[in-house]
């Protein structure tokens, strides 16, 4: 027994329905059988817009990652104005360095600029899972 169907009748402009003719040449395919496909995708993606179905989740996805990177970077830059404000305060009555002071502060400075290079390129990590600080590893 055949579902029960509905008839309706419509209007399409000439080139639209020269395209529906060209989809139900072949006799496997009407053109109820097309409208109807058409119809029922239409009304399934209602109200969704093409580049939300296709990279909506890829966003989001990014969107969230872009939020824990903010927030990893202002826990840096947050114990970095810490580090520097306490860095500060415990140096604040020191003399002034002499020349020779200096020059070992500036070896020590490049010094530690090497080894944060370094610690980048070898990917290793000062902190977190990789260093055993505060984790595993």
């Amino acid at each position: 027994m055949k579902p029960h169907r509905i008839r309706h009748q419509f209007l399409l402009e000439p080139d639209l329905s020269e395209k529906l003719d060209n989809l139900s040449r072949d006799p496997s395919t009407t053109k109820s059988a097309v409208v109807a496909k058409a119809i029922e995708a239409f009304i399934e993606r209602r109200g969704e817009n093409e580049l939300d179905r296709r990279y909506g989740v890829r966003l989001d996805r990014l969107s969230r990652d872009l939020a824990r990177i903010r927030h990893d970077a202002e826990m840096i830059l947050e114990s970095l104005a810490l580090f520097i404000r306490f860095s500060i305060t415990l140096h604040a009555h020191t003399p002034v360095p002499d020349k020779a002071t200096q020059a070992i502060a500036h070896e020590r400075f490049d010094k530690f600029v090497e080894q944060v290079g370094r610690q980048i390129a070898s990917g290793k990590r000062s902190l977190g899972k990789d260093s055993g600080v505060g984790g595993e590893g």
